[in-house]
């Protein structure tokens, strides 16, 4: 009997993993879907301009707007999902998504550009992105995965920029950008047939061991009583900043220093492709080492690509070069980030400490696609902000070797006691 019992066991323990390792991977396609569309829209950037006669500002605003709504948005959807389950945060989410592309498409003047392109995308992003699966992936694993786990999601999100960008360009070629939008939002839709896999993924069907009962309000004013979560929120600006001006003004850049679009398409694959290592390396060393000290280097990284970036002769082999090297540090500050703030704070509200923090991220987002717009209607150039950007990257390189990555210590005196 005693034999049978533990065959048992072992065989429900197996069955169980296995349910574990397809709801990551359902998950993992989610975030590629979400990425792909998302980071297509860079290619969208001078068609739209030229088909509007706007200056380019117009609809980098919309996207920069994108960036902001998608940060604002992503406290409450954490919260939301915390509090009610991430399956229905990713139905609506999914439905403000596709709306959004669709908008776009039959937007007639720059406020239809802003609501579509901007508002309704940047909230439908927030409902299926990181800010939300994470979470929930990081719930799905054990503490010693979870580093790993993080890293797969992220990474799963560049398998979709690298995946959909072609195709989105074959769109755009094909039949223009608007027909190329609503073939997107159509896409966009696909997302709700995986919001099953979070179902019972709540704060109240869900046992954090070793975390004492604590409500929100409790959560957020221990979190913002924390300098070194001001650290990290500060750091994270400028990962939104470099990341999202580079996805909506590279192919623009590299068309005004006389490159096919191809060369834009292909860029940005590579950098989705190579963000797909480089979040599995960070993922899987950030469950090894310190990740204040791989934040560190990552950012240190950063900078120094984007000044070779600068002051080396352009042509296809330095983009290329480039787009390797970023791609590399692309989204690798997601899983050491995220990561930190579950291991400051804990899972329990994981979803909204961490929304919070990426809050600032689109903020950063905010400021890179718009002043790219900005400087490059005012100036006819983008130098001025590819300087900024790797001088901000120094400088955070240098704040995150001050930051505490130590449990607080309502966390550490539990920690003590069981």
């Amino acid at each position: 009997m005693v034999i049978l019992s533990e065959t048992f066991l072992v065989k429900q323990m197996a069955h169980h993993k296995k349910i574990i390792s397809l709801a990551i991977l359902l998950a993992s396609v989610l975030l590629a879907i979400n990425f792909g569309f998302r980071s297509s829209l860079g290619l969208f950037l001078k068609p739209v301009s030229e088909t509007f006669g706007y200056g380019r500002e117009v609809f980098a605003f919309s996207l920069a707007l994108q960036n902001l709504l998608w940060g604002l948005s992503q406290p409450i959807a954490g919260a939301f999902a915390d509090k009610f389950g991430t399956s229905r945060v990713i139905i609506v989410g999914s439905i403000f998504y596709s709306l959004g592309l669709y908008i776009t498409a039959i937007a007639d003047s720059f406020i239809g550009l802003h609501l579509g392109a901007g508002i309704l995308i940047g909230m439908g992003i927030s409902g299926t992105g990181l800010g939300v699966i994470l979470p929930a992936m990081a719930r799905m694993v054990a503490p010693e995965k979870r580093a790993l786990a993080l890293g797969v999601g992220t990474a799963a999100g560049s398998a979709g920029q690298f995946l959909f960008i072609p195709v989105a360009r074959e769109f755009l070629v094909a039949y223009g950008w608007q027909v190329a939008l609503i073939l997107m939002a159509i896409g966009a839709l696909s997302m709700i047939l995986f919001s099953p896999v979070f179902k019972g993924d709540s704060k109240s069907n869900i046992t954090i061991e070793n975390e004492p009962k604590q409500n929100l309000r409790e959560a957020l004013s221990e979190a913002s009583g924390h300098i070194h979560y001001w650290l990290l929120i500060a750091g994270f600006f400028v990962c939104g900043f470099q990341l999202a001006f580079i996805t909506a003004h590279m192919p623009s850049y590299l068309a005004d220093k006389g490159f096919d679009s191809s060369v834009a398409a292909i860029s940005l694959s590579i950098i989705g492709l190579c963000n797909i290592f480089g979040s599995l390396i960070s993922g899987h060393l950030s469950g090894i080492y310190s990740k204040k000290w791989i934040l560190t280097y990552i950012y240190a990284a950063r900078s120094v690509v984007i000044v070779l970036f600068l002051i080396l002769p352009i042509s296809t082999l330095t983009i290329y070069a480039f787009s390797f090297a970023t791609g590399l540090l692309w989204l690798a500050t997601v899983p050491p980030t995220s990561g930190l703030v579950a291991q400051m704070f804990g899972l329990r509200f994981m979803g909204t400490l961490y929304g919070i923090v990426f809050l600032n991220h689109q903020i950063g987002s905010f400021t890179g696609v718009w002043l790219g717009g900005y400087l490059f209607d005012t100036t006819g150039s983008y130098d001025q902000v590819w300087w900024w950007a790797a001088i901000i990257a120094a400088i955070t390189a240098l704040i995150h070797v001050f930051i505490d990555e130590r449990p607080i210590k309502r966390l550490r005196a539990n920690l003590q006691t069981t």
